[in-house]
Order: structure tokens, then C-alpha cells, then sequence
């Protein structure tokens, strides 16, 4: 629950991710040598399911010219579009550029509000947790393993637009998640 304004818009119940739909699809993905394929692969769906938002990462990843930023991107972005697509299967519609973009817009708006106000002790991303623990806490897990693994190396500002890039995908996916018949159907026999 929010005690303070957002910019950010909530999630609609029917649109969190499980912690289990997030390691099953980084469980289909494994780690053995055909790995690489098969992130490929899903990469190509998402690309053909979602192609403003596959486009917008592709470009946000490929721009970044460091290697650990990158790689986590393209990672932990396919892992989070296939949990949604499986859980949410022909639910989950196709993200515009409208609404892309009025997601960062929001996020932007949010970090902005934020940052001005010296009480503030919630960061945007905090918002976004309070709204999707899993995945939040998922990208955490992975993200801070990486950075120990490579802490003289890492470009922790490279890997921090990485992650605001994560955050608007996750936004991006939640809102795109229509409502399921049996909860409209609920909600109007409640109106009733």
C-alpha cells in the first residue's frame, strides 16, 4: 500500500507475477550449451509477440557498450517477458508505443517527484516492489550476484540503466495484461 503519491500507476492484482512463473521460465532456459540457442530463440518471440517493447530493449542493451549490462539485460528481460507470457498466456496484449512510452514517462515523472522531495525515503523501484515482489526481488537476486562476481570491473552505472530499462518492461508487461472474463464477470455481478 502507498502512503505517499506516485506517478507510477499501480498493477492490477490479476497481473502479478508468481516467484515460481519466474523460475520456470529461467529454469527452461538452463545453462547448458545450448543455452545461448535457446535465449536466441526467445529472443525472436519476443520480438514477434511484443515487437515496440523488443525493439525498445534491443536498442537500450545494444547501446550500452558494457558487456556485463548487456549480457544481464538481454538475460534477465527474456526471462521476465517469458514468465509473463506463459502465466498470462493470450491475456498478456501487445505493448504500443503509446503506452511504452507513457511508461517511462510515468517512471521519469516518479524519479523526479522523488528526487525532490528530501522526506522521500521510497525510490521508485521500491513502488514497483510494493507492486511486483517477485520479479523486483528476481532482478535484485541476479543483479547483485553479478556485481559481486565482478565488482573491479562492473560499470555500475551502465548496469543501473539496465535495470530502469527492466523496471519499465516489467511496468510495460503488467499493464498490458488484460483483465481475466471470470474477474469481469465477478466485478460486475458484484455492481449488481
Amino acid at each position: 500500500m502507498w502512503v505517499r503519491s506516485a506517478a507510477i500507476r499501480p498493477v492490477p492484482g490479476h497481473a502479478v507475477l508468481t516467484r515460481q512463473a519466474l523460475e520456470l521460465a529461467e529454469g527452461r532456459l538452463g545453462d547448458d550449451a545450448d543455452a545461448e540457442t535457446r535465449l536466441d530463440a526467445l529472443f525472436e518471440e519476443l520480438s514477434e509477440k511484443q515487437p515496440v517493447l523488443g525493439a525498445r530493449l534491443a536498442a537500450a542493451f545494444s547501446r550500452d557498450r558494457d558487456e556485463l549490462a548487456s549480457a544481464l539485460g538481454y538475460y534477465l528481460s527474456l526471462i521476465v517477458f517469458k514468465s509473463f507470457d506463459e502465466a498470462f498466456g493470450a491475456l498478456l496484449e501487445s505493448v504500443d508505443e503509446v503506452s511504452l512510452r507513457s511508461v517511462e514517462e510515468a517512471l521519469t515523472l516518479d524519479e523526479e517527484l522523488r528526487g525532490a522531495d528530501p522526506k522521500e525515503a521510497v525510490d521508485s523501484d521500491d513502488v514497483i516492489a510494493m507492486e511486483q515482489p517477485h520479479v523486483l526481488a528476481f532482478l535484485h537476486e541476479h543483479i547483485d550476484t553479478a556485481l559481486e562476481l565482478h565488482a573491479e570491473s562492473a560499470d555500475v552505472d551502465a548496469v543501473h540503466r539496465t535495470y530502469r530499462m527492466l523496471l519499465v518492461e516489467i511496468l510495460a508487461l503488467s499493464y498490458a495484461v488484460a483483465v481475466p472474463t471470470d474477474l469481469r464477470l465477478n466485478s460486475h455481478e458484484a455492481q449488481a
